[in-house]
């Protein structure tokens, strides 16, 4: 693990979120959706309250001036969301000092993961009734609907963001969506993002009355089998520290390649 990996996983991201902002852009253009490139740093608004909204890549092409600062978080300002940057310990190291400086606070911590995508095979762990495919485009809502379900039990109001956000992610350039079904029936659902030659794993969730039956399993070897044949080399995702989605991330071969911190700035930031 070294910085130049880190900026590529970072990148990776980076394109995999500014797909889904251009998709949020095309589909529903008065959300406002849009990202720009600031010196490296990616920074997306996909609506005030989105968990895209924020930048990627702070401080992975070197040093971050001033003016771009100003130019980042005027970017949120003009568009009346906070400012969110998510950074790779691996950044340049003076970005602390900066945040500090500026007002921001640590809010949020991510453990990203990454595995060669070309592992032995363990296909035949998938049990007996246990199916993966690649949804078409126009089953989309289908998809989205699924993945909905998986989050159900989170919270008020979760599942209708998760399928809202889902009709989004499957026509977004770049963006693979898989449906395991049990038996026939719908049981989890997972989105797949190939960029720069990295596989970022995305998405993943299972309806609660179809858990414990391999179908997440199944899935994560159908996307992975899907990246290697595609010519990425490279599999990531993130999962909070220390959660069941890390630990079964673990299990299927991925491993911490580091912890990131997400930071949030004032509602009105110091000007330099």
């Amino acid at each position: 693990m070294d910085a130049d990996l880190s900026a590529r996983l970072e990148r990776a991201e980076a394109r995999a979120n500014a797909g889904f902002v251009d998709a949020r852009a095309r589909l529903q253009p008065e959300s406002g959706a849009a990202w720009i490139d600031v010196a490296g740093t990616w920074a997306m608004f996909d609506g005030v309250g989105s968990p895209l909204t924020q930048t990627f890549g702070l401080g992975m092409s070197g040093p971050v001036s001033e003016d771009d600062f100003r130019r980042l978080e005027a970017f949120f300002a003009e568009r009346g969301a906070e400012v969110f940057h998510e950074v790779s310990p691996l950044a340049d190291p003076g970005l602390l000092e900066q945040l500090n400086g500026r007002g921001y606070r640590p809010i949020e911590f991510t453990s990203i993961l990454f595995r060669p995508s070309r592992l032995p095979d363990r296909s035949a762990d998938i049990p007996a009734g246990v199916h993966v495919r690649r949804i078409a485009v126009e089953e989309a809502d289908e998809w989205a609907r699924v993945s909905a379900q998986g989050w159900s039990s989170e919270g008020e109001g979760i599942a209708e963001f998760i399928q809202s956000f889902g009709r989004v992610s499957a026509p977004a350039a770049g963006t693979e969506c898989f449906l395991a079904e049990v038996d026939g029936q719908p049981a989890a659902a997972g989105a797949l993002i190939l960029a720069d030659g990295v596989a970022l794993l995305a998405g993943a969730s299972t309806v609660p009355a179809m858990r414990r039956r391999g179908a997440q399993h199944a899935l994560l070897q159908a996307r992975l089998r899907f990246a290697a044949e595609s010519g990425c080399p490279l599999a990531m995702m993130g999962a909070h520290p220390g959660s069941a989605s890390q630990r079964n991330a673990e299990r299927e071969g991925f491993r911490i390649a580091y912890t990131r911190i997400k930071w949030q700035g004032q509602t009105s930031a110091p000007q330099g």
